[in-house]
Formats: C-alpha cells, sequence, structure tokens
C-alpha cells in the first residue's frame, strides 16, 4: 500500500499497516488520540490511529457524554418540582428510569459517528483495530505484525479505581453505570469530587436515597472552599446524606444488597455502590521499556511541557500522562503533541489556564489561581455575590457568586464561579487568564443584560472605580478636574 492520506484512507489489516513506515502512529482513540490523529493529517502526514475498544474513548462512552445526559434528565425533574419558587405548580413528577437511560444512549449514539473509523478516514486518518504494544524504538506490534513509525503517540488513557474491602465485582463505576435499566432505591457513592457529587445528586434527583462518602474535610477539594460549602448545602438540599471523614472499610454483598461498614462506626445498606475515587493508569502490556518510556511511579507515562517522552521519537498526551486530566485537556495536548511531532516544533502546554467544572446544581466552574492561592501570594480577590446579581434575582437563584483573582498589575489571573451554567461564563474568564487580560479592560467591554456572565463585569467595574481613588490615577483625575473648572 502506497496511497498517501487522503479521502482514500480506510481502516487497514495489520498486514496492510506493516507495509509502510508511519510518519505517526498513535495509540488509543479517546479524545487525546482523536485530535492528535486529525491534527497531524491535516498537516500532511500519514497516520496511523490504533484503537483495541472503541473509537471515542471514555468521554464519549462512559464519562462527559453519559454523564452529562443523566445530568440533564435529574435537573428537569427537579425544575418540574422546584417550579413553585417561581408560582407554578406541577402534578407530581414521575421519573421513567428506563427512558431516561434510553436518552443517554441516544446522545451516544447521535456524537458516535463523529468518531467513527469512516469520519477519521474522511479527514485522512488511517485505523487499525487491536492493541498495541512497542518492540523497539521506533515500532510496534499489532496481532504479531510489525509496524515502523518516525515518531508516536501514547494516548491510551486511564481507568477508575476501584475500593479496597468490597467486593469488587458488585461495585460500579463510570464504565458499568450506563449499564443500569433500573434504578437504584439505595445507592451509596464513594468519593466526592467532581464525578461521586455530579452523580450523588442527580441520582438523588431521579428518585434514589443516596449516601455519598468522603474522606476529606470537604467535597471538591480542589475547588475554592466557598464552592465546596455552597455544594455540600446544594446535595443536601436535594437529599444526600453525606459522610465527610470518612471511609468505606468493608462491604458484603448477599442478595442484591450491599451491607457497606463505615469508618465514623455505622453500617449503610444499599441496592449499588457507585465508586467515584478517580482514575490510575496501567501501561501494563504497552511494551514502554522496549520503547525507552520512562513512567512515574503512579504509573502514568513521564512527560515534559513540549509532551516528549524518555524517547525523543515518542509523545504521550491525554490521561496516560500525570497533566490535569479533562476532556479539554486531553485534545489540546493531544493536538500540541502532533504538531510538535509531525512539525519539529517544541510547543510547550500551558497549565496556568486550565478550566475546570464540575456540573452539578450549583455549577462550579474555575480557572487559574483560586483565592487561596491570593492568600498566599499578595493577589487580590474582587467578586459579585449572586444575591446581587440581577439574573439571579430574576430567576430566583441566588446562591453563588463570580470571584476574580487580580495580580499587581491589575491582569485577572483566576476565577471561581459557582451558579447556573457557571461553565459557559467560564469561557470569558478563560481567555481573559489565557490573554493576561486586566480589570480595567475587562470592565471596558460592554456585557448583555441581564446575564450570568455580567457578574464578571460587575466585579471588575467595581474593582476599576476603587482604582480611580487611589495612587497616580486619582491624582491624575484630580488635576483633570481643576483643568476643567478653570475653562468655564
Amino acid at each position: 500500500m502506497t496511497t498517501p492520506p487522503g479521502r482514500r484512507a480506510r481502516t487497514l489489516t495489520p498486514t496492510e499497516a506493516g507495509r509502510l513506515t508511519w510518519d505517526l502512529v498513535v495509540i488509543g482513540a479517546g479524545s487525546a488520540g482523536l485530535v492528535g490523529a486529525r491534527t497531524a493529517a491535516a498537516l500532511g502526514a500519514r497516520v496511523l490511529l490504533v484503537e483495541a475498544r472503541d473509537f471515542g474513548g471514555e468521554c464519549l462512552f462512559t464519562g462527559c457524554v453519559p454523564s452529562k445526559a443523566l445530568i440533564a434528565a435529574a435537573d428537569a425533574a427537579e425544575d418540574a418540582r422546584g417550579a413553585r419558587r417561581l408560582g407554578i405548580h406541577a402534578g407530581p413528577v414521575r421519573v421513567d428510569f428506563p427512558a431516561v437511560m434510553a436518552h443517554v444512549r441516544r446522545a451516544i449514539a447521535e456524537i458516535e459517528p463523529v468518531d467513527s473509523p469512516d469520519t477519521l478516514a474522511a479527514s485522512g486518518v488511517y485505523t487499525l483495530r487491536g492493541r498495541a504494544r512497542f518492540d523497539s524504538a521506533r515500532s510496534v506490534v499489532v496481532e504479531g505484525v510489525g509496524i515502523p513509525f518516525r515518531d508516536a503517540l501514547i494516548a491510551t488513557g486511564s481507568s477508575p479505581v476501584l475500593p479496597a474491602g468490597a467486593d469488587t465485582g458488585a461495585v460500579l463505576t463510570n464504565e458499568t453505570l450506563w449499564d443500569l435499566d433500573e434504578l437504584p432505591a439505595r445507592l451509596l457513592v464513594l468519593g466526592g469530587g467532581a464525578i461521586g457529587c455530579e452523580m450523588a445528586q442527580a441520582f438523588a434527583r431521579l428518585g434514589s436515597e443516596v449516601t455519598l462518602v468522603h474522606r476529606g474535610d470537604r467535597l471538591l477539594p480542589k475547588e475554592d472552599p466557598d464552592a465546596s460549602a455552597l455544594i455540600l448545602d446544594a446535595l443536601r438540599a436535594d437529599g444526600v446524606d453525606v459522610r465527610l471523614r470518612t471511609t468505606l472499610e468493608s462491604a458484603l454483598t448477599r442478595d442484591a444488597a450491599t451491607l457497606a461498614r463505615l469508618s465514623d462506626g455505622t453500617t449503610v445498606t444499599a441496592d449499588r455502590v457507585l465508586a467515584a475515587l478517580g482514575r490510575r493508569v496501567d501501561t501494563t502490556g504497552l511494551g514502554l521499556d522496549a520503547a525507552g518510556v520512562r513512567t512515574e511511579s503512579s504509573g502514568a507515562v513521564a512527560v515534559d511541557r513540549t509532551l516528549a517522552t524518555s524517547n525523543p521519537r515518542i509523545r504521550a498526551a491525554g490521561d496516560t500522562t500525570p497533566l490535569p486530566r479533562f476532556t479539554h485537556t486531553a485534545g489540546m495536548f493531544g493536538s500540541v503533541a502532533a504538531t510538535n511531532a509531525v512539525l519539529g516544533l517544541s510547543r510547550r502546554v500551558r497549565l496556568d489556564d486550565v478550566p475546570r467544572v464540575t456540573f452539578t446544581s450549583p455549577e462550579v466552574a474555575a480557572v487559574g489561581a483560586s483565592s487561596a492561592d491570593a492568600a498566599a501570594s499578595g493577589l487580590r480577590v474582587v467578586e459579585t455575590a449572586h444575591a446581587h446579581l440581577d439574573r439571579a434575582i430574576a430567576e430566583n437563584r441566588t446562591a453563588g457568586f463570580t470571584r476574580l483573582v487580580v495580580d499587581r498589575k491589575g491582569r485577572v489571573v483566576g476565577a471561581t464561579i459557582v451558579g447556573p451554567r457557571a461553565g459557559e461564563s467560564l469561557g470569558e474568564m478563560s481567555t481573559a487568564v489565557s490573554r493576561g487580560l486586566t480589570v480595567s479592560g475587562l470592565a471596558g467591554v460592554i456585557h448583555a443584560y441581564p446575564t450570568y456572565s455580567d457578574a464578571a463585569w460587575n466585579a471588575a467595574v467595581r474593582d476599576a472605580q476603587s482604582a480611580l481613588h487611589r495612587g497616580v490615577i486619582a491624582a491624575a483625575i484630580r488635576l483633570l478636574r481643576r483643568l476643567r473648572r478653570r475653562r468655564r
């Protein structure tokens, strides 16, 4: 086979793939691998994308897409119940859980073709189904066939962590949760990070009796403490029994029910247990030693800021690395890795402006420096409480805030937003942090009224106005006023 990449690209057999030396072999068709492969093909490279399971990866089939589809259904149920806050009284809400799961699966099915081998072929990417392992620094093996490459990109992702002390066969993870056809009457959620909080609230709103167990002092430990407190209140208001500073000690499953003994001395009986304890990297069988690729103690593939591994011809992106693990970072970093590989560049990834969103109600969205960073670094914080935000008042959803972190030069270096559609409002803040915009510059941009994004503008305006009474600016204003009076 000698056809270069283009619209004649297709799914190959290992034997066909082994007849060429590829400019870039990508292992893993999740977000990092898909974007990396498409980027390289757009740059004119001959690209082979190898995937052992499903094209689309964790985000499409077991992560972002199904979870947000489920959350949408749960939010619809809660909106119906909560409409009375606006004077609207609906009848009793009935949740048809099989129909909810059918909606989840339809969402996956509708998006799936975007990541299919046929669509990749139209982008000039060749695909190969199979499990790849390195057998040298410049080749991989699939089904016993050697496939040489000039450069490679590892994008094999991660898998969920399972709890100790439990029958793992009876524990759900984000990989098996979507097989449910019946709503668990009693659900025990292990872990108070983003996934744990999202799923605990969603299932509670759909009608499950939910207990959430978290070893830490607060939920969402990576977020602003005030945001954590608001989410704790929100989950408890939805009926979630939140147990902080608590761990699972043992779990015995009998007759389709699990008796969980907790470190606080209590026991919880659950129909299903969901583990949301984080993710781990397992590169067993990938042949990294043969490729000269070093891993960290966690098992993640060690990379520098150009995403190069200890083998300069092999790069890695996505969850398989120790860098921030989000779909959007996987895609962006996959693109950077592919560009560096194909063009021989040394573009570096940025880690100080990575946005993140927890899709609870209210949402928690953050980018850059936090208020805790501000206290430790001499930065200042300006904010708008949503109790004073007109759109929030109009919708009677005032639990939340928009908080900006500003450096000594007046630049926005971080933001945290808690409230409805916080993830949508965060886009402007991410741009501000990434481009070094100042609060005065932000204040000078006309914002539509009334919107939730108006909160950041209000905070910026107040900060810009306070600057009018300080230092050189205040002196200049006084001088201009005096000059103006003399001309009258």
